[in-house]
């Protein structure tokens, strides 16, 4: 898929941003669990799917209006944009 004309997101960020931690950040500083990762493109931040209980990557987008993530999965090679709700792949 490509992005959507009018989204201008995927050129304001990082797309090869390097993740601040191998887990999900506030995960790890509770001792709990997640089920993927995503990694924000604006600074960095990991954090867990909406298909994880916590739903931390969606909680930092909703605090710091950072608007794409990427999978941090091995082998996936796509983004989201919460702004727009679209996803893009491949990133490269």
């Amino acid at each position: 898929m490509k992005p959507k004309p009018s989204c201008e997101h995927l050129s304001e960020v990082d797309k090869h941003r390097k993740p601040n931690t191998r887990g999900c950040e506030e995960c790890l500083k509770m001792g709990d669990s997640w089920v993927h990762l995503r990694v924000c493109l604006t600074c960095g931040h990991v954090g867990c799917c909406d298909s994880s209980k916590n739903r931390h990557a969606t909680n930092h987008y909703i605090s710091t209006d950072h608007p794409m993530v990427r999978s941090l999965e091995r082998g996936e090679d796509w983004g989201w944009c919460y702004v727009d709700q679209a996803f893009f792949e491949p990133l490269g």
